[in-house]
């Protein structure tokens, strides 16, 4: 079976490979199809496809982006055209945002009493967006502590204490953006959204009236419970599904593409139907 991923990142978010090395070592792990969905960035795609065409590794241009929320929401889209001026537009907004809320980060970090500044953040960060995972690094490095999941878990990650939830786009004005630029948008890992049930199925239910396709089905994190939790919802609400690692490299050791933690296996079928929803939404052939 050809095993796809449709959750990476490279350098031009959070990760610490550079596009053509992702591809690259996609091939070299029996990848058969990426998704460059790097964060709030398409900075990436170019190079990605090239590299795609050398590594013979199918690249879907995709974007992952942040959303408004009480806890962590991101909104997935792949087939984007991502030279859109719409969205060109809508990044430089986005980063704006993007930028305060890093700067709020570190503050937050340093009033803890962590020796971190932005530019030794910008330092290992090639293009220039910082994320969290950047100072999770830093702390590392500095010997705060002892691995970018210990950051996340005690500092960085939603209600932790050096958390900052600013965003620029609703899920809504997310789900709209991606369809207005040919894509079809997904809901990255809602089981960090932290919603009950009930809750989800109608944040979910308010998200397809906007022309929301689905949600990660698959994704590294999920028990085998939770992955056929979530595929059964997405069925029930007349969804589609996609899935993927979150693969970032270096930043997330323990996460592998295509494998996730070890066990997972996205099968290309899932690819094959994204395909037909652009194809039914959009009348492009991908």
């Amino acid at each position: 079976m050809k095993t796809i991923d449709l959750h990476t990142h490279s350098t031009c978010s959070d990760g610490s490979m550079s596009p053509t090395e992702l591809v690259a070592h996609a091939s070299a792990r029996g990848v058969s199809a990426i998704a460059l969905s790097d964060h709030d960035t398409v900075a990436g795609i170019d190079e990605a496809l090239a590299a795609g065409k050398k590594y013979n590794v199918e690249v879907v241009p995709a974007i992952e982006f942040s959303v408004q929320s009480e806890t962590e929401t991101h909104i997935l889209g792949f087939y984007i055209d991502h030279k859109s001026p719409i969205l060109q537009e809508a990044l430089q907004n986005i980063n704006s945002v993007r930028h305060q809320r890093t700067v709020n980060t570190c503050e937050k970090l340093r009033a803890l009493g962590f020796d971190v500044t932005m530019e030794e953040a910008l330092e290992i960060a090639p293009a220039g967006i910082i994320g969290r995972a950047h100072f999770a690094r830093l702390l590392v490095e500095k010997g705060f502590i002892s691995s970018v999941k210990e950051g996340f878990d005690k500092y960085l990650a939603n209600g932790r204490p050096a958390y900052d939830g600013t965003q620029y786009l609703t899920a809504a004005d997310a789900v709209e953006l991606i369809n207005s630029i040919g894509g079809v948008s997904f809901v990255a890992h809602p089981h960090l959204i932290r919603l009950d049930d009930n809750a989800l199925r109608e944040f979910l239910m308010s998200l397809k009236a906007f022309g929301l396709s689905g949600i990660e089905g698959y994704y590294n994190e999920y028990t085998p419970e939770m992955q056929s939790y979530f595929q059964s919802l997405a069925n029930e609400l007349g969804l589609d599904i996609s899935g993927g690692t979150d693969f970032h490299a270096k930043m997330k050791p323990h996460i592998e593409i295509g494998i996730g933690q070890g066990n997972m296996s996205v099968p290309y079928s899932v690819l094959n139907r994204i395909k037909e929803l652009v194809n039914i939404k959009h009348g492009r052939i991908v």
